[in-house]
């Protein structure tokens, strides 16, 4: 009976994959124990928590004796490597906090077992999961609110620079130097409507009611006698004066005209004068 479970046995130990070499290193946060196979392992690996030990099953693994293995680690503190049927068996003594994390490389001729200490999370995750919930929604909750002050804050500034902007073009379109002319004006083209700002290049008082000044508009330059009635005396574009001294000699040129049309102003303020002197002469005569 003895030579059949033998001769049964031999079929699987040549396809099981066989211990070469076990080695255990000890680190200040973990220990790895790695083993080292004669043929790629693709075996079954489970494991089991009881008490203060973990048992590790190698489904389809071989090792030629047992091995015991003693250790002065927080993380382990004795392993145990027995030969079993169809299998090996690993039993690893450890603390009750501490886990384990099997990998094999990349050929599948190792296989890592690591040790180390279970991470907080995992030790208390009812309690970090129903925690971490409020904790999450009262930062979103704050970012949200500082981003919208930050939004109405640009609004603020962008709406009184707006401001701004448009008084400071008012008040320059309002300016003594700068006037506009009307859209039914006598002197610039009414169906115009992009008429430009007009500039006054010289001016001089001739009396208490009247001064000749010059203007600048578009292209062209005016002379206007400007009092209690506005006169257009001439216009420029290419002689246009530009020193004082040229503006007094067109005055000095055009006396005649200027002084003309001062007396022609005054007559005309006169007549209603003279009109009532007449008429009350004839009210006191008929009496």
């Amino acid at each position: 009976m003895k030579k059949i479970l033998f001769l049964l046995f031999i079929p699987l130990a040549l396809f099981a994959s066989k211990i070469l070499s076990y080695n255990v290193y000890d680190r200040s946060d973990r220990v790895d124990v790695m083993f080292t196979f004669d043929t790629p392992y693709d075996g079954v690996i489970s494991q089991q928590t009881q008490n203060s030990k973990i048992i590790i099953k190698l489904d389809d693994a071989t090792i030629e004796s047992q091995k015991i293995k003693k250790l002065s680690s927080q993380y382990l503190t004795q392993l145990t490597i027995t030969p079993v049927t169809n299998y090996t068996q690993i039993v690893a003594y450890v603390p009750t906090d501490v886990q384990l994390q099997a990998s094999k490389t990349a050929d599948a001729y190792g296989l890592r077992l690591r040790f180390n200490k279970a991470a907080p999370a995992l030790q208390a995750a009812g309690t970090t999961a129903t925690s971490a919930l409020p904790t999450k929604k009262d930062i979103q909750i704050s970012t949200g609110y500082y981003i919208v002050i930050a939004v109405l804050l640009a609004s603020l500034v962008f709406v009184y620079y707006l401001k701004r902007k448009i008084t400071n073009a008012t008040n320059a379109k309002k300016s003594p130097g700068m006037i506009k002319p009307a859209r039914k004006s006598w002197l610039f083209n009414p169906k115009d409507e992009n008429q430009e700002d007009v500039n006054i290049r010289f001016s001089k008082q001739i009396d208490q009611v009247n001064r000749v000044i010059m203007v600048d508009y578009g292209n062209l330059s005016y002379l206007i006698l400007a009092g209690n009635d506005n006169i257009l005396l001439d216009k420029f574009e290419d002689n246009k004066p530009v020193t004082n001294n040229e503006f007094e000699e067109i005055l000095k040129s055009r006396n005649e005209e200027l002084t003309e049309l001062l007396q022609l102003n005054n007559n005309k303020e006169k007549e209603p004068f003279q009109t009532y002197k007449e008429k009350a002469a004839s009210i006191a005569y008929d009496v």
